[in-house]
């Protein structure tokens, strides 16, 4: 049987990585690449191919027909390839990542969706920290983290995973007492619950209901978005919290103030140094969470 000649694989790298990240510039830099040797790549792949997988117009490429065509056929392939050979290299046995991780993402969004990492990668291993700082230990105690914040520093790799909206939430019982959409005196005689790393959550909502001025008769802090949750239901107090946690929360108690949709300040990030994407742990991580949609 004669041997099949097989595409340049650092042409299909390069493919796969600018489909799926959504920018050829965003590849390049994850690869290492420069844009012009990454769209050298993709240009190779096209004339191995006979496809044209990209439209260009300047600075922008978008994927044609056929190249989804080409993605959705040998990405799978791909993807069983890499498994096999990791399962095979002996030196591979094992491999640990020390992820930082908030509470509230990790019981909401990251371990529902572990068992399926555990069933690709087996011997993919995690230490979970959610221990305070988690940007300071990054690079040091931690090879990568899972951070809710405004955009990170330029010398991180960072890829934001959501945007949200901000919410007053309380329980039912005092949405009730003081209307769903209280006035300013009413709301000065709350108390506000406000998570510590977020305080720009508090203005941003403030301003948009057109109360920038707002003095409540307390504001209690919390350092766990759990926490606040519970308190909230509790009716301990109005909390500040982004409507994905009140979604996946799914609890009756709760209730939220003004039919708004107020921008958040902050949004949920992965973060690593660009070095240490070479890290193997880091890389299937990095890559089954873009994919997993979290």
């Amino acid at each position: 049987m004669p041997t099949r000649r097989l595409p340049p694989l650092r042409a299909l790298e390069a493919f796969i990585r600018t489909v799926r990240l959504g920018s050829a510039r965003a590849a390049a830099a994850e690869i290492g690449l420069s844009p012009s040797a990454l769209s050298r790549r993709l240009g190779n792949l096209e004339e191995f191919t006979g496809r044209k997988l990209f439209s260009r117009s300047g600075q922008t490429m978008k994927l044609t027909d056929e190249g989804r065509i080409f993605f959705d056929a040998v990405t799978p392939h791909l993807d069983a390839l890499a498994v096999a050979v990791e399962n095979q290299s002996e030196n591979m046995r094992l491999q640990r990542l020390r992820l930082g991780v908030l509470p509230l993402f990790g019981t909401q969004r990251l371990f529902p969706k572990l068992p399926e990492l555990r069933r690709e990668h087996p011997r993919l291993h995690i230490d979970i920290d959610t221990g305070p700082h988690l940007i300071d230990r990054v690079g040091d105690t931690l090879d990568a983290a899972i951070l809710l914040t405004t955009k990170p520093d330029a010398g991180f790799h960072s890829v934001q995973l959501d945007h949200n909206t901000v919410h007053a939430i309380c329980n039912q019982q005092l949405a009730a007492e003081i209307g769903f959409n209280p006035p300013l005196a009413e709301l000065e005689k709350q108390t506000f619950l406000i998570h510590s790393d977020l305080p720009l959550s508090f203005d941003a909502w403030k301003a948009a209901i057109g109360m920038p001025e707002l003095h409540p008769q307390a504001i209690d802090h919390y350092d766990s978005g759990q926490l606040i949750l519970e308190a909230a239901a509790q009716g301990l107090g109005i909390a500040m919290m982004h409507d994905d946690h009140l979604k996946r929360a799914n609890d009756p108690r709760l209730a939220h103030l003004f039919d708004v949709k107020i921008q958040s300040p902050y949004s949920y990030w992965f973060v690593c140094r660009p070095v240490d994407l070479e890290n193997r742990p880091v890389r299937i991580f990095h890559d089954w969470l873009l994919e997993a949609g979290l």
